[in-house]
Parts: structure tokens; C-alpha cells; sequence
């Protein structure tokens, strides 16, 4: 199924226009920002002052929870509030559980964001068999609900979201599709047909999850849909429930930019668990690498591809000491640049030497090769690190060596010199593989500086599969940006769409800045931990905060995180209400749901365990949870 134009040649899926205020989302319009206030939607003067700062910062529209018909109708008065203070920037409804609510609030805001997994439904975690004859009845009940929403939103020109949650599909869907992203999309379509119906087209669609995988996989799955069925609505790009921090960053730039590298996506939103407008900054740079295509390279239209799109499955490749294979990817670190090489250097990249003892320690992101160039290494380094050297280098002073290895930056006349493991640097362009057919112990380097980067390396992707080439390859990258932030983002997003297409046996992040060392392998690792290839770390779903939440996520998530980050592999869901609770932290180990002011839900997996917890015990009972199952190591 096609479900971009081209994935080797990127251009921007066109999209009908949908007119929201004084802006256009999607057409020819350029990709919109946006963002979600955190304050309670019944305090009027919080809620102002908080858009006010999003708008300052460049959000282009303002969402806000609408939990009751109450919190409806003060959408009004805070619209009011912000137009007299020359604010006109489109506002925007969230809806859950109450569809009257959406029906007051059409009638005053710009956008009405639905999400079809509870609006109409109730989700219990219920296994129900459904006759055909049973189903359709559910859907025609579920049109004269939707229905009113519908026509009234047509009628004041008001826009709609249809925005899919992976947490939150019905019980119904679950029960017909399974928890998958086909499931999300069928979720999408019941809605967008009741709209088509009633000849009602300003509409956007959005398939959100914590999971970046199944994120993108959804996305691609509702392109190839609406194309099948003649259909071009804009699309809302996000990964719901991301985090804060680093790791926010990177897994919302794993998932967001994987789908512009796609040419999809219409506005996006970067869910961090933080004040709202820190996160439009970090959508403005997301989107800022896609502009310059000064280096781009042609490639040739319209091929097949190498990887299914719609479903994670790693590239087959040989397997040459801890890479390739069945092995996660190894992570690279360089410090080839550098005069001298000391044990400080190796710090940055997990390894810590102690001179007292005379002993090496490691963290849990400790990188597996580090590239030394032509600097001799006179020190003896820790057993489970490879150092990889140019190869005249590696003949003077690496060669026979333990755990030393050579670089070739051409294939040598006179054969591989080492006896099992051997680098050589590859340009992707050039697609004359015969020479790769013969060779064992060798595993490939490939860069390219191309603009279209992930495009050029789908390409070589797609060569070495026809070739039947099964030699492992290391990704690199070099970003051209000073601003730590941007690196991050834009290695993120290249990276992380060729992982997600099951490309890659390592990655080598560089830049052209001085950036620090720490800095960069920790996005390598993060990388490959929002891509689920290698987990390193614990894992937090942590929703971005909103007027439903009932604690102060930032503080709370912070006091987890504090406690719990060294439980390797661990996936922690902490959600500020119930309507964010066990669904939207669908594949988390453990859960911190808030319920009501100052009590807490304890969830294992999608059962709660412990209920209405004080909350200034909750962090406490989390642990002895964690405990109790068996997950937990002292640090």
C-alpha cells in the first residue's frame, strides 16, 4: 500500500486545506505549531495569561481541556479575555467523555478535538464477541451520538480533530482489531465516515501513542487508507505522553520526524512533561531541518522498498562480534578530534578510570567502539570496549592488540588485515556492491552529508537487499548546528526513521560544533530507546499536563524519576487523571494515575492495584510495588 508519494524522494503529502480561525491547516500552508494549556479551565485569568505565553513564543493555536459543560462555556469568557488584550489566535477544545460539552463548546471556539475511543464509548477493558449484525448496531448508535456534533461544527464553521489514541481505543475496537494501528485507524474511520456523510470536511486527523513504533506505523496505515479511498485531510503529528527532558526530546523527534521525513504531517505538537510553552520552541526546531534541501541528492522515483512500513522487522545481516545479528546496535563515540588521548576522554562516553584502584567502571550508556583515528592509545582500556583506529595507525600501534581494531576508508588490494572484525567507511551513493559479496568480517561505515539523508540511506537500504549484501552497517550522521537542542531533534528524527525501518546495526553521531561528549551519546542511546532497539534506561510515559491533570506533573515526575531511573527497562506511565489512566499507559510496567485532589491509583499494567492513595505517600507505595513484583534493584 502507498502511503507517502515517495519514500525515497521527500515531498509534502498535499492535504485539503481546513480553514480553523484566522489560519489554514494543511494545503499549501506551512506546518503549524501548537500546544495545550496546563491550567484548570474554570480559572479564567490562569488560563489567559498561560495562552498568552504559548502565543508569544510562536503557538499558532491553543488547546484547551473542556472536561463538562461548565468548563465549556468559560472557553468564552477566556476567548473574550484574550481578543481584548489583541490576542486572535485560534482556540481549541479537547473532548473526552462528553459529547455536550463538545456541542456547547463548537459554538465558541475555532477546533473541537474528539477522540473516538470515549466519546461514545466506555472503556472497561472488556473482551466482547461481536456478530456483524451486533457491530453495525454499536456504529449506527454511535452516529446519532456523533451526529449533533457534527452539524453543529458544520454549521459555525467550526473545525474538528478526530485524534486516535493508542491508550484509549474502545473496547469494541479492541475487541474486533486488537490493540494495533490498524485498530486506530478503523477507530478514525468510524468518525471521518459520519462526517463524509453529512458532507462535512474540515477535518484533521491524528493517531497519537506512546509507542513510537506504533505511532508512525498508524500514521502510515491512515495515509494508505484515506489514499485508498480518495482522501487527503491534514494530519496532527504528535507522540503522546513523551516525557520531559532529554528524554521527551527525543522520542517526540523519533516519532514527529520520522513522518516529515515522509513528507506527512500538516501541525504538529511536542508533548513534554513541562510548562506548555517550552514545547513550541522545541516543534519550531523540529521542523526547521526540513527547509534547506541545498544538498540534496536526486534519487530515482518511485522504487519499491526494502522494509514493510507498516510493521518493525530488523534488516538480516551477518553477525561480526557483538554486531549485527540478533545484537542490539552498538552505540560509536569519537575522539579522534581531540590532540591527545587520556583516560578522562573516555568519561564522556561511560567509562570512568580510577587511578587509585587502577580499574575501569561503566555506566549503563556506555558506548560499545569508540573511533581514535591516528592517536596511539598508550594505556590499557576496559575489556568491553572496542577502539577502532586508521588502519596505518592500527598497523603501528593497535595490531595485535586486544579489543583494537582497523578502519579502512577503501577497500584494501592486499585483503582485511584483521582476523575477525574490520571497519570500512562506505559512500551510500555508490551502489556498485559486487566487491561487498566476498567479503566476512567486515562491517560497513556509511555517511553521506546529502539534505535528503534518511532518503540516500533507504536507497543503499534497498541496494544491499537486491544484492543480497548481509554485512552490518553503522549509521552515521553529522549535524551542521551549535544549539544542543537542534542536534538532539535532528539526529533524532534521521536516525530514528531508519531504525524504525529496521536499518542499522549501530550509530555514530557527529557534529561539526563542539559538542559534549556526554551529550552526544546520551542522544545515541536515547535514540535507540525511543526506537525500543536497545533499552538502556527506565522508561517514563508521562503525560504532558493539562486542566484535567490533578497534580503537579513536572514535581511528581521528577520525584519518580529520582527514585526509579536506575531500573534498567522498566516502563513507569505517570498520568495526571484517569482520562490519560491505564489506556493511554498501555504498555507500561506500572502506573501513577491521578484520581481526585490528593489521591492516587496505582496500576500493574492495566490494573489498578491500590486505590485512592494518599499522594504524599504514593512515590513510597510505587516503590513497594515495584517491590513487591519483583522489578526492583537497589542502585
Amino acid at each position: 500500500m502507498k502511503y507517502c508519494n515517495d519514500p525515497y524522494n521527500r515531498s509534502r503529502f498535499i492535504t485539503k486545506e481546513v480553514p480553523v480561525g484566522n489560519i489554514g491547516i494543511g494545503g499549501k500552508n506551512p506546518i503549524r505549531v501548537q500546544s495545550m494549556t496546563t491550567a484548570d479551565t474554570m480559572d479564567t485569568e490562569k488560563s489567559v495569561e498561560e495562552s498568552k505565553r504559548m502565543i508569544d513564543v510562536g503557538c499558532e493555536l491553543v488547546r484547551l481541556t473542556a472536561p463538562s459543560k461548565k468548563a465549556a462555556e468559560n472557553l468564552q469568557h477566556i476567548k473574550d479575555a484574550l481578543v481584548k488584550e489583541g490576542y486572535n489566535t485560534p482556540l481549541v477544545a479537547d473532548i473526552h467523555f462528553t459529547p455536550n460539552a463538545a456541542e456547547i463548546a463548537a459554538g465558541i471556539v475555532e477546533k473541537v478535538r474528539v477522540n473516538p475511543g470515549n466519546y461514545a464509548d466506555k472503556k472497561k477493558f472488556e473482551e466482547i464477541e461481536y456478530t456483524d449484525e451486533s457491530y453495525q448496531a454499536e456504529l449506527e448508535r454511535i452516529e446519532e451520538k456523533f451526529t449533533p456534533l457534527v452539524k453543529l461544527c458544520k454549521a459555525n464553521g467550526t473545525a474538528m480533530r478526530i485524534g486516535t489514541n493508542h491508550g484509549s481505543l474502545s473496547d469494541r475496537i479492541l475487541s474486533r482489531y486488537g490493540d494495533t494501528p490498524e485498530g486506530m485507524v478503523e477507530s478514525a474511520m468510524e468518525f471521518l465516515h459520519i462526517c463524509r456523510k453529512h458532507d462535512f470536511h474540515n477535518i484533521v486527523i491524528s493517531m497519537k501513542a506512546s509507542n513510537t513504533l506504533v505511532m508512525v506505523q498508524a500514521y502510515r496505515f491512515l495515509v494508505a487508507r484515506m489514499i485508498e479511498e480518495g482522501m487527503n485531510y491534514p494530519l496532527h503529528l504528535g507522540v503522546t505522553e513523551a516525557g520531559d527532558g532529554e528524554d521527551g526530546r527525543i522520542k517526540s523527534a523519533v516519532g514527529i520526524g520520522t513522518l516529515l521525513e515522509d513528507g506527512l504531517g500538516d501541525t504538529v505538537r511536542v508533548s513534554l512533561t513541562e510548562a506548555p510553552e517550552a514545547e513550541i520552541p522545541v516543534a519550531q526546531k523540529l521542523v526547521a531541518q526540513f527547509i534547506d534541501e541545498t544538498q540534496k541528492i536526486e534519487l530515482p522515483q518511485n522504487l519499491d522498498t526494502p522494509f514493510d512500513p507498516f510493521e518493525h522487522k530488523r534488516r538480516h545481516t551477518v553477525d561480526i562480534q557483538n554486531i549485527g545479528g540478533s545484537n542490539s546496535p552498538v552505540v560509536f563515540a569519537d575522539i579522534s578530534g581531540n590532540e591527545t588521548i587520556s583516560e578522562a576522554q573516555f568519561f564522556g562516553f561511560g567509562y570512568n578510570y580510577s587511578k587509585n584502584l587502577d580499574k575501569w567502571s561503566t555506566q549503563d550508556i556506555s558506548a560499545d567502539y569508540v573511533f581514535v583515528g591516528d592517536h596511539e592509545v598508550p594505556f590499557e582500556v576496559p575489556g568491553m570496549l572496542g577502539i577502532v583506529m586508521d588502519v596505518k595507525n592500527w598497523l603501528s600501534n593497535g595490531k595485535g592488540r586486544e579489543h583494537f581494531y582497523p578502519m579502512y576508508d577503501k577497500l584494501p588490494e592486499e585483503g582485511f588485515a584483521h582476523s575477525k572484525l574490520n571497519f570500512l567507511k562506505w559512500d551510500p551513493t555508490n551502489l556498485d556492491l559486487q566487491a561487498l559479496h566476498f567479503l566476512r568480517d567486515v562491517v560497513l561505515v556509511v555517511e553521506t552529508n546529502a539534505s535528503n539523508y534518511v532518503q540516500v540511506m533507504r536507497h543503499f537500504y534497498r541496494a544491499l537487499v537486491l544484492k543480497n549484501i548481509d554485512l552490518p552497517v553503522i549509521l552515521k550522521h553529522t549535524t551542521q548546528t551549535g544549539d544542543e537542542e537542534s542536534f538532539q531533534l535532528w539526529q533524532s528524527s534521521k536516525m530514528g526513521a531508519l531504525l524504525i525501518d529496521g536499518f542499522g546495526d549501530g550509530v555514530w553521531l557527529s557534529n561539526t560544533s563542539r559538542m559534549a561528549p556526554q551529550l552526544i551519546n546520551s542522544t545515541a542511546f536515547g535514540i535507540l530507546q525511543a526506537t525500543r532497539t536497545r533499552i538502556s534506561k527506565t522508561e517514563y510515559i508521562s503525560c504532558p499536563s493539562c486542566g484535567r491533570t490533578l497534580f503537579d506533573l513536572q514535581e511528581t515526575t521528577a520525584k519518580i524519576r529520582k527514585h526509579t531511573s536506575h531500573l534498567k527497562g522498566v516502563k513507569i506511565g505517570i498520568m495526571g487523571c484517569i482520562v490519560n489512566g491505564p489506556g493511554e499507559m498501555a504498555d507500561a510496567d506500572y502506573g501513577y494515575v491521578g484520581t481526585r485532589p490528593g489521591k492516587i491509583h496505582l496500576y500493574k499494567e492495566k490494573t489498578v492495584v491500590r486505590k485512592n492513595v494518599p499522594e504524599d505517600e504514593a512515590v513510597e507505595a510505587l516503590i513497594d510495588l515495584i517491590k513487591e513484583n519483583g522489578d526492583w534493584v537497589e542502585n
